[in-house]
Order: C-alpha cells, then structure tokens, then sequence
C-alpha cells in the first residue's frame, strides 16, 4: 500500500454508535477524541457520582473509561474507532 492509499485509508470515515448516537469519524481517531469532538465531556462517574473525562490523553489517568462493545473499563484514549464500535460512557466506571 502506497503512502497516500494509507493516508486515504486512515481517514475515511467510520460509523461507530456511542450512548445510542451514531457518529461517523475518520478512521484512525482514538474513541476519546471521536467522544469529545461529539460532544460527550462525563465518560464515566466518581465514586460521588461527578462526571469524570481523559485527562492525560495517554492512558495513564485512567479517567477516559468507557465500555466498548460490551467490554467494561476500556481506556477510550488509547484505542481507535473501527467500524460499526459500540461505545458506552453509562456502564463504565
């Protein structure tokens, strides 16, 4: 695959399905960044219930968890959409 058929590849859009929406990101984009640029600031909740989002961008705070096709406690900053991904911000903790 030449440089620019993988470029291309990268960033066509994907559909994933996060808290019921259906949002079409260019592949390649972590889920964090797909949820924040959608919107969606609470990923998950404290222990006192206040909304908690990514705070390092890598993995290492572990504030960003969502779950992600039935699979809890996924960091969303670390793994890119793909296509047809089920994203919950309400099941994570």
């Amino acid at each position: 695959m030449t440089t620019t058929s993988r470029i291309a590849a990268e960033e066509a859009p994907v559909t994933i399905i996060a808290d019921g929406r259906t949002l079409r990101v260019a592949a390649g984009t972590s889920v964090a960044a797909a949820l924040l640029a959608a919107g969606v600031e609470g990923f998950r909740r404290s222990v006192l219930g206040e909304p908690r989002g990514p705070l390092c961008g890598m993995g290492v705070c572990y504030e960003c968890r969502v779950a992600i096709d039935d699979v809890p406690l996924r960091r969303a900053c670390l793994l890119p959409v793909a296509e047809g991904m089920r994203v919950s911000t309400r099941e994570a903790s």
